[in-house]
């Protein structure tokens, strides 16, 4: 087996075009777009507080099961996803009817968790992940 140990990868025709094939090796595709460009694990209830993240610079508890999370590094645009899912308790299949985005900014995003009723509720566990262009 091979190692290879480098501190920075650059792309040889331009600096972020590294290109990775896929394990059939029929299809190609550029490194940086299958990378998550921020991710959040959030305990929302009480005095809320992110238990580990990535390039999450604050997350803000605006009113009952709201939640704004501030990037570190922006994005290139609006126009990324951040797949986010809301739990009321760890370790249970206890979850929320949906989670509902708004207010998308390049350094921030807010979101909303509703149960079933449908109600905004505070929750134990939201996980969220952005994916796009980074600026």
């Amino acid at each position: 087996m091979s190692e290879i140990k480098v501190d920075n990868l650059t792309g040889k025709t331009s600096a972020g075009d590294i290109t990775v094939t896929s394990e059939g090796g029929a299809a190609t595709m550029q490194l940086q777009q299958g990378l998550a460009k921020a991710w959040c694990n959030l305990n929302g209830t009480g005095t809320i507080a992110q238990r580990d993240s990535l390039n999450h610079s604050s997350t803000t508890d605006n009113t009952t099961g709201t939640y704004t999370f501030s990037l570190v590094s922006s994005m290139g645009n609006t126009n990324y996803i951040s797949p986010t899912n809301c739990d009321r308790i760890i370790n249970t299949r206890n979850g929320t009817e949906g989670v509902q985005y708004f207010n998308i900014a390049t350094g921030s995003y807010k979101i909303e968790c509703v149960n079933s009723v449908p109600n905004l509720s505070d929750q134990e566990l939201v996980n969220t992940q952005t994916l796009g262009d980074l600026a």
